[in-house]
């Protein structure tokens, strides 16, 4: 390779690599917000097994902002992964294909388990931060918060979608006939 050739190759790869190095490092230079939790029911020091907060109106709109602060550069806009990270859409996708109540609610209680332990301690494997550990940050109300946002943003699978639509599609045929008389 000439030597003018070999000096262009080399320039590209160094302005290359300055440009793209901010963005390799996504998940280790997160600068953690803190939560106002005060309007939620305290839950003491003890972690809970499972989210005290499912379905709780006033937890999901903190939840909403606390991922937007603190969750959302890496895992994306409402839960929607750009691929740096889990898409947390997908998080408890398994349970709700189950058929067999019992059965769902303990997949819901091992997920939100999982989801608790992960946003504590992060994830690091060989030495690399993956997402760093929120304990110490994040308060249980804040990631139980977090958490109940997420279950009203999560992906349905394929069958429960479709059944899902065909239950709408009757209402809205109903409603649609109604507003024609």
């Amino acid at each position: 390779m000439p030597p003018s050739l070999r000096h262009l190759v080399a320039s590209l790869l160094i302005t290359s690599a300055a440009v793209v190095s901010p963005f390799v490092h996504a998940h280790g230079d997160v600068t953690p917000q803190s939560v106002d939790t005060k309007s939620l029911p305290q839950l003491g020091d003890q972690w809970r097994e499972e989210n005290p907060y499912r379905g709780n109106k006033e937890a999901i709109r903190i939840g909403t902002s606390a991922y937007a602060q603190n969750c959302a550069r890496c895992h994306g806009l409402e839960a929607i992964s750009g691929g740096i990270a889990p898409d947390l859409r997908q998080l408890d996708r398994d349970c709700m294909s189950q058929k067999d109540e019992v059965k769902k609610q303990a997949c819901f209680k091992e997920i939100d388990g999982y989801f608790a332990t992960s946003v504590r301690r992060g994830k690091v494997r060989n030495g690399a931060v993956y997402m760093p550990p929120f304990e110490g940050i994040l308060n249980q109300e804040a990631i139980w918060s977090i958490k109940a946002y997420l279950e009203t943003v999560r992906a349905m699978p394929a069958v429960a979608a479709a059944k899902a639509a065909s239950a709408a599609a009757p209402a809205a045929a109903k409603s649609s006939a109604s507003k024609k008389q």
